[in-house]
Order: C-alpha cells, then sequence, then structure tokens
C-alpha cells in the first residue's frame, strides 16, 4: 500500500477485500465499498464500519447501513455489452432471423444442473426456437456430442461455447430470453440490456443469488426456477415464455426499468470526490 500510494480505495467484499482496506485505513487512505448485491455479507458489513461510503444497486439496499453512509449507483455495465446490437448479435453466431433465440449459461464455469436441464428438453426446445448455449469447459465435450447427435435441420439452431468474453454482449444481445443463475451481474446486466430472465439460483451461495433472483421477479422482470425443480419446470417454463409475446416484452420493459446507465460515472465520481483534492 506505502508503494503503490493509491489516493483512493475501491472494493467490493469478500474476505479479500479485508486486509486492503484495514491497510489502506491505517494510511488514512479513504475508501468506497461497492456491494452488487441485495444484501450485504460479513465482509461488506464489517467494511461498511470502515470505509468512507458504500455504494449499493438498488434503493432497497439502503436500510443494511447507517444513514448517510450509502449511496445509490447502480451496476456498472462494460460498454461492449451496452454496444452490440440485435442483429450483430444473429450475424456473428448465425442464427435465423424470424425465430426466438434462447441464451443459455450458468456462470463462467458453467451450472450442470442447468446443462441437463436443457439437455432433456433439447431436442423439443428447438421445435420452437434457436439456443445459445455457454456450457462452461467441464461439460462442453458432452454437450458437443449431443450437438452432434442432433438431426441436420435441428443442429443448425443450437449453437454451444464452453466460454464467452468478448463475444458475450452479441449473445446477450441476439437473445429473446435468457436462462442463467443469479449471481449480481444479472442485477446490471439483464436491466440495462431489458432482457426478460429466467432465473435458477446457486443453493448453495448463502441465499444471494435467490434474494437477487427474487428482486427481479417481484418487479416482473424475471422469472425465478429453484434448482431442485429444474427437471419438471425447466421446458414448460422456457416454452410458456416464448409462446407469450405480450408477457416476454412486458418483462423486457419491466427489467429496463430497473436499469442506471450511468453507474460506472457515478462511482467513478465517488472515488473522485473521496480523494485528496477530489
Amino acid at each position: 500500500m506505502r508503494e503503490f500510494s493509491p489516493c483512493a480505495i475501491f472494493a467490493t467484499g469478500g474476505y479479500v477485500s479485508v486486509p486492503v482496506v484495514l491497510a489502506g485505513r491505517l494510511q488514512g487512505i479513504p475508501s468506497l465499498i461497492y456491494l452488487p448485491d441485495l444484501e450485504p455479507g460479513l465482509a461488506v458489513r464489517f467494511l461498511s464500519l470502515l470505509a468512507a461510503k458504500v455504494a449499493v444497486t438498488f434503493p432497497e439496499v439502503l436500510k443494511f447501513f447507517p444513514e448517510g453512509k450509502a449511496v445509490v449507483s447502480g451496476y456498472p455495465v462494460r460498454k461492449g455489452l451496452l454496444e452490440a446490437k440485435p442483429e450483430d448479435g444473429r450475424r456473428a453466431f448465425g442464427l435465423e432471423d424470424g425465430m426466438k433465440t434462447v441464451l443459455v449459461f450458468g456462470g463462467s464455469r458453467g451450472a450442470r444442473s442447468i446443462n441437463r436441464a436443457l439437455a432433456r428438453s433439447l431436442d423439443t426446445l428447438l421445435d420452437y426456437c434457436q439456443v445459445l448455449h455457454i456450457s462452461g469447459a467441464l461439460d462442453y465435450e458432452e454437450m458437443k456430442d449431443l450437438y452432434h447427435s442432433l438431426p441436420p435441420e435441428k443442429r443448425k439452431r443450437y449453437r454451444v461455447f464452453p466460454f464467452l468474453y468478448q463475444e458475450m454482449g452479441l449473445a446477450l444481445a441476439a437473445a429473446d430470453l435468457v436462462v442463467s443463475r443469479a449471481g449480481a451481474a444479472t442485477l446490471g446486466e439483464f436491466p440495462a440490456l431489458g432482457k426478460p430472465a429466467i432465473l435458477i439460483p446457486y443453493p448453495y451461495a448463502g441465499g444471494h443469488q435467490e434474494r437477487n433472483a427474487r428482486f427481479l421477479e417481484e418487479r416482473g422482470a424475471a422469472l425465478v426456477i429453484l434448482d431442485s425443480d429444474l427437471d419438471k419446470a425447466f421446458l414448460p417454463a422456457v416454452l410458456g415464455l416464448l409462446e407469450d409475446e405480450g408477457r416476454l416484452r412486458g418483462m423486457a420493459e419491466r427489467a429496463k426499468a430497473l436499469a442506471y446507465p450511468d453507474a460506472a460515472e457515478k462511482l467513478a465520481e465517488i472515488l473522485k470526490r473521496l480523494s485528496p483534492g477530489g
């Protein structure tokens, strides 16, 4: 900390943030804690006592902090996600115009339960839509084998990848419906892009993912399926939304209404004000 001599510290919680913020506090360096989730964990609760400010994604999270300590910034979304257009996404992945597209993913490492629910439903699902699937590396070979087993007319409607990074904006842009876990990024990225979603919270995340998912569901922007219900609920949920254009459009509008498009600028401005001479 002495060698780098920062003007301010930006931390997003987790136990690794604790020694950094503590070291900064001992040297008089102000910290901004950003909480992307809807409820603070132990690290953020502790660090909020040391930080100059806490930024949160939505007003509903302010209640966890003393009055005046927290501000609403929204969730910052990288420009690459915001700049992609649906037609660019369809072109990039060789998708058909005029057919609904479902994007399925489970985080950077994938989600086995989601992959298997999709695998069981894929043959039927491809009668109604085309699927972009980010399987994660662990299940990629298995899903690739499934791709090769499909009839040729269905194979062209299924695209599977172990991971996407630069192309993720294009995949989201192409999607009419997203099926995913409910990490904190869903609170920022799906509203920013106006994407209706089916959210399957990871059941071993201390409840954070289910709270995130329920928040979007209660506001009409998402539908929640518990991991334990995937076997029976996955296919009916996806088909039900694809066949209800009005509901799908309404979910997209309600998701968009939750967006904070200037979140990154707000966070940068807070950091600037905290810095000496800011």
